[in-house]
């Protein structure tokens, strides 16, 4: 309707008639682009949510379909109509909250210092041959380790402290975020070096402006594994390593393990499952597409 108008203001209509097609022609235009814009956004919206929706109504049905078999009694395997139901009472309590933002807060500082000691370590190891071929192996046995397997040696180290849980976090995220950094940077073609050596990037200049960007997919990859293990080991430590006066996410699920509260357990659970969901999509999936849509592989 609209480019009929244009065609009809445009044919040389001088009089009222042409003044009318031509507002009508601007009132359309200003409706027609504003809806255009909120179609589109709500179907990337839905398009991204729809998988999600979907995904959490099959774990639903089949927790259900398991509940409803009587493969163990309901105070052991609850429905989640009851847990999600003891979700939402917990969730109205400050004490979920303040364990969340204690795990939360280890979690970000455990991580932020595996990401600095990753970095520095897989920048030497890509740079100089004879760190790789000294410790190259060895960070990729660091990274299969098994986190639950330095809580000994981190108890004997820094006794029952924050440190004890931030040493193994540290341990099991470092490896992963250096081995994407390394790994990015041996696949850089070398015509690209080469040519910004031509147009004066040399040193700290040519890693800023050349290495780092072009790593950039992999390293990504390198921060997402490494955050999935700071996670687990992070877990693992509060399973563990009980403080004082500290409530944490993982000592809530100790406690309801040893009251054989089964829902507040499964809450628990879900909590920690909706974070890394959340921390997935809305970090690390949204450095993904930035680097997806620079490179002409994802449109904006």
């Amino acid at each position: 309707m609209a480019a009929d108008l244009r065609m009809l203001g445009r044919k040389g209509d001088k009089g009222d008639q042409g003044d009318t097609a031509r507002a009508e022609v601007a009132g359309l235009d200003a409706l027609e682009q504003p809806i255009g814009r909120r179609e589109t956004v709500l179907n990337r919206a839905w398009s991204a949510i729809w998988p999600k929706l979907l995904a959490i109504a099959l774990v639903l049905g089949g927790w259900q379909g398991i509940v409803a078999t009587g493969w163990r009694p309901d105070y052991v395997l609850p429905g989640p109509i009851t847990v999600l139901e003891r979700l939402a009472q917990d969730i109205g309590t400050p004490g979920l909250w303040q364990a969340i933002g204690i795990t939360m807060v280890r979690g970000a500082w455990g991580f932020g210092l595996a990401v600095a000691i990753g970095v520095v370590v897989g920048a030497l190891v890509s740079r100089f041959a004879v760190l790789r071929a000294a410790i190259g192996s060895l960070i990729t046995g660091l990274q299969t380790m098994p986190s639950i397997a330095w809580f000994p040696l981190a108890i004997l180290l820094f006794k029952i402290s924050e440190e004890a849980i931030a040493f193994v976090v540290v341990l099991g995220a470092a490896p992963s975020v250096a081995n994407g950094l390394i790994h990015g940077i041996d696949h850089i073609p070398p015509v690209l070096r080469r040519a910004g050596r031509v147009l004066g990037a040399t040193g700290l200049d040519e890693y800023r402006h050349i290495v780092l960007p072009a790593a950039m997919p992999s390293f990504v990859a390198g921060l997402k594994s490494g955050w999935a293990f700071a996670w687990r080991s992070l877990m693992a430590g509060e399973l563990i390593v009980v403080i004082a006066n500290k409530t944490s996410l993982g000592q809530l699920l100790q406690v309801n393990r040893e009251l054989s509260d089964a829902a507040g357990l499964l809450a628990v659970m879900l909590v920690i499952l909706t974070i890394g969901i959340l921390l997935d999509s809305l970090v690390f999936g949204q450095l993904e597409r930035n680097i997806r849509a620079k490179r002409g592989l994802l449109a904006r």
